[in-house]
């Protein structure tokens, strides 16, 4: 932050190496990832494991889907605390 408040040059070189040194760390796990799983998929097809080969091959149509774990309290407030959502579903399953 203090990178962007205070504008100079080098503090706008530092910040521009940061970025572009994490975006080249970001693009290499990526790579690892997909070879992993290019993999995955092929050792799938190579043993007629049908059903894991063409689950694999959706999740790279698919790309990557974020899911947000969110419940209802009691009020319709939306609750997304991992803590609040278990105790949240405790109270629930114990009114049952």
């Amino acid at each position: 932050m203090l990178w962007l408040q205070d504008p100079n040059h080098n503090n706008v070189n530092i910040l521009n190496n940061v970025r572009h040194s994490a975006s080249r760390h970001y693009r290499k796990k990526e790579g690892e990832y997909l070879k992993a799983k290019i993999c995955e998929v092929e050792t799938d097809s190579m043993i007629n494991n049908i059903g894991n080969l063409y689950g694999g091959i959706s999740d790279f149509k698919k790309g990557y889907q974020p899911r947000t774990n969110t419940v209802m309290d009691e009020k319709g407030d939306m609750v997304a605390d991992c803590h609040s959502i278990l105790a949240r579903w405790r109270y629930h399953f114990s009114q049952l």
